[in-house]
């Protein structure tokens, strides 16, 4: 029971991390770009707004900036690979694997945020009054969608609660169903969806806010093709069907049922 009782701790703990980065996350990718330079959004830094190699040259900074975001690319990637998995497996708790799998990216996600260069030079700025709102609503609706969506599929197993719930109770946590509600009528992958529309939704684009925007945007459609073969060795033609049917990501159709 104490082993349990830990376990439950740490997957507590993990959760409370990756809550903490996902507010974070918001106030990194909005602060200055929706309020102002100078200005921050919850958090101390955002794109435009950090310290961090104040005395770097544009290409030392898109260097560093690269590489944080393929640092966490890299680890989100391979962790979340059925494979890795396996071997992960043999080192650390299987009830435990989610939590740790989310704490890491969390905490490489910090490690971005507080190490990352802004380049602030001034891509397009929209003046228009209306423009700049109609941008702002879409940038909280992106992260509402990213947010809703992962409730709709079962936000506590996503993100490790419900694993180490189960380890607490010393019981096997089944395996989730396939399911497709709400959200995942019109598109398969509405997570990533509502994270394009809040990364590129902003009336003052930066040079770095681009960059970030372009790069996240790239490894998200690189992802998809990796996480859609997993899904398919998972739940085969009733996933291919599914994929058949709907969109990936641009929600053009939609199906009763």
């Amino acid at each position: 029971m104490v082993k349990r009782f830990l376990g439950f701790g740490y997957g507590v703990v993990c959760y409370l991390i990756f809550f903490v980065t996902f507010l974070c996350a918001i106030g990194f990718v909005g602060g200055g770009n929706l309020y102002g330079a100078g200005k921050s959004l919850v958090v101390p830094r955002s794109i435009d707004l950090t310290p961090a190699g104040a005395d770097e040259g544009l290409a030392q900074r898109l260097i560093i900036d690269a590489l944080l975001l393929s640092l966490f690319a890299i680890q989100h990637s391979l962790m979340a690979r059925s494979w890795f998995k396996r071997r992960w497996t043999r080192v650390v708790a299987p009830m435990l694997e989610r939590s740790t799998y989310v704490v890491l990216a969390s905490l490489i996600l910090l490690l971005m945020f507080w190490q990352w260069r802004p380049i602030t030079t001034v891509v397009w700025e929209v003046q228009n009054s209306t423009g700049r709102l109609a941008l702002e609503g879409l940038f909280w609706l992106g992260w509402l969608v990213v947010l809703i969506s992962t409730f709709l599929v079962d936000h506590f197993d996503l993100f490790g609660l419900k694993q180490v719930y189960c380890y607490l109770k010393g019981t096997e946590c089944p395996a989730p169903a396939f399911r497709t509600p709400a959200f995942y009528k019109g598109v398969r992958h509405p997570i990533y969806l509502g994270f394009i529309i809040a990364f590129w939704s902003t009336p003052r684009m930066s040079m770095g806010h681009l960059f970030f925007a372009v790069m996240t945007t790239a490894y998200i459609l690189v992802a998809i093709q990796f996480e859609e073969r997993d899904l398919i060795r998972a739940y085969g033609a009733k996933y291919q069907e599914y994929k058949r049917r709907v969109s990936m990501l641009a929600p053009v159709k939609f199906w009763k049922g």
